[in-house]
C-alpha cells in the first residue's frame, strides 16, 4: 500500500466532486425538480441497496422534513425475484444506484415506470441501463471512484438528494446551504478524531447512534467499520437503542453518537449521556455532552447540510482505524467495487 491509501484520497476529493456535482449538475436537477413538482405525488418509494440505500434514507427525512412527502423504501425483490407489482400512480420513484448496474434495481424502476409512478436515478453512471429506464437521470458527477468503499459517490447522492427537495420546494434556506458546502467538506475531512481513532485501532465491536436525518449517517458509518475495519458495528437510532440493545453495553463498551445541530441532537446527547453512565465508553459529535466524549465537528449553514459534512469526518476517521488495524481500507476481503444482485 502507497503512502496513502486510495480511499485516503478520495475522502480529500469530496469537497471538488461536490462542486463537480453544484457546477455540472443543476440543469438535471431543476427538470427532474419541475417534473415533481408536476406529478404532485401523494408518496415517493427508493429502491437502492448498501451505501446507496443509507442515501435514500436520508432522501427519506428531507421529503418528510422539507416536502411533507412521506417516502417508502421498497425491496427490490419484489420485483426482481418476486415478480410483483405495486400500484404506483400518483407517486414517484427514485432509484438510487452509484454503478447503475445492479439488475434487481433496474427491475424495480422499470416495474414502477410501468405502474405509473415518474421514475428518477440517481447514479454516478449516466450511462447505466438503471438511466435508461428511468425518466429523468441525475448524474452525481463524482468521478472515478477506484476503492471498493464508495465515499465521494456517497457524499455526492446526499447532495443530490437535497439539492432535489430544495429545487422542489424552492427551499432557498436550504439551496444556499448546499452551495456553501464544499469549503466546509474541506474542513470536515480534516477533523481531528485521533482520540477516537486511537481507541478503536483495538476494538472488535461497537454501536453506532443517531437520529433523524443523521439516523442514515450512523447507518453509513456502521457499514463503513464492518467493511473496512472489519469491526462489528451496528447502527441503531437513539429511541431505539435503550429498548433491548443496551443489555449487550458493559464497562468499556464502545458507542459513537452522530448528531445534527436540529431538534434531535439533544434527546441523542441525553440518551450517550445515559450510556456512558452505565460504564461505556462513548464519544458523541456534540458539545452538549456531560458524560460522554465530544469530537469537533463542522456545522454547516443549515442542519439538513451538517449530515454531509458530518459523514465526510467519519469516513477520515474510518480510513485511520482500517489503517492503524494494518488493513487495506481500499480492499476489503469478499468484497468487489460492484455488487449486482437480482
Amino acid at each position: 500500500m502507497s503512502q496513502h491509501s486510495q480511499m485516503y484520497q478520495e475522502i480529500r476529493e469530496i469537497p471538488d466532486a461536490v462542486e463537480r456535482l453544484l457546477t455540472e449538475g443543476g440543469p438535471a436537477i431543476r427538470q427532474a425538480a419541475d417534473a415533481l413538482r408536476q406529478a404532485d405525488p401523494s408518496f415517493l418509494i427508493s429502491a437502492a441497496r448498501g451505501s446507496s440505500d443509507h442515501a435514500a434514507t436520508y432522501l427519506k427525512y428531507v421529503s418528510e422534513l422539507v416536502a411533507g412527502i412521506p417516502v417508502a423504501s421498497v425491496g427490490p425483490s419484489v420485483a426482481s425475484v418476486y415478480g410483483s407489482k405495486l400500484h404506483l400512480k400518483g407517486s414517484a420513484c427514485i432509484a438510487v444506484s452509484q454503478s447503475g448496474k445492479s439488475p434487481d434495481i433496474v427491475r424495480m424502476a422499470q416495474m414502477a415506470e410501468r405502474q405509473g409512478a415518474l421514475t428518477l436515478a440517481m447514479t454516478n453512471n449516466p450511462d447505466s441501463d438503471l438511466a435508461k429506464v428511468s425518466t429523468h437521470t441525475l448524474n452525481l458527477h463524482a468521478g472515478s471512484e477506484h476503492s471498493v468503499a464508495a465515499t465521494k459517490t456517497f457524499v455526492t447522492s446526499l447532495v443530490t438528494a437535497l439539492w432535489l427537495v430544495s429545487e422542489w420546494t424552492k427551499d432557498k434556506d436550504i439551496l444556499r446551504a448546499i452551495h456553501a458546502l464544499p469549503a466546509l467538506l474541506g474542513t470536515a475531512v480534516e477533523q481531528d478524531w485521533s482520540v477516537l481513532t486511537t481507541h478503536l485501532s483495538t476494538e472488535t465491536a461497537l454501536f453506532c447512534l443517531g437520529r433523524g436525518p443523521a439516523y442514515a449517517m450512523s447507518n453509513e458509518t456502521a457499514l463503513k467499520f464492518k467493511e473496512t475495519c472489519q469491526i462489528h458495528a451496528e447502527s441503531y437510532s437513539s429511541a431505539e437503542v435503550l429498548h433491548g440493545p443496551v443489555s449487550m453495553v458493559d464497562h468499556g463498551f464502545t458507542v459513537l453518537g452522530l448528531t445534527s445541530a436540529d431538534a434531535a441532537e439533544p434527546v441523542l446527547v441525553e440518551v450517550a449521556d445515559q450510556i456512558a453512565g452505565k460504564g461505556a465508553k462513548v464519544f458523541v459529535t456534540s458539545n452538549m455532552a456531560k458524560c460522554a466524549t465530544a469530537l469537533p465537528v463542522v456545522r454547516t449553514e443549515h442542519p439538513l447540510t451538517d449530515p454531509i459534512a458530518l459523514i465526510a469526518s467519519v469516513y477520515a476517521m474510518v480510513e485511520a482505524v482500517a489503517v492503524a488495524k494494518g488493513i487495506n481500507p481500499d480492499t476489503p476481503r469478499h468484497l468487489t467495487k460492484v455488487t449486482e444482485t437480482l
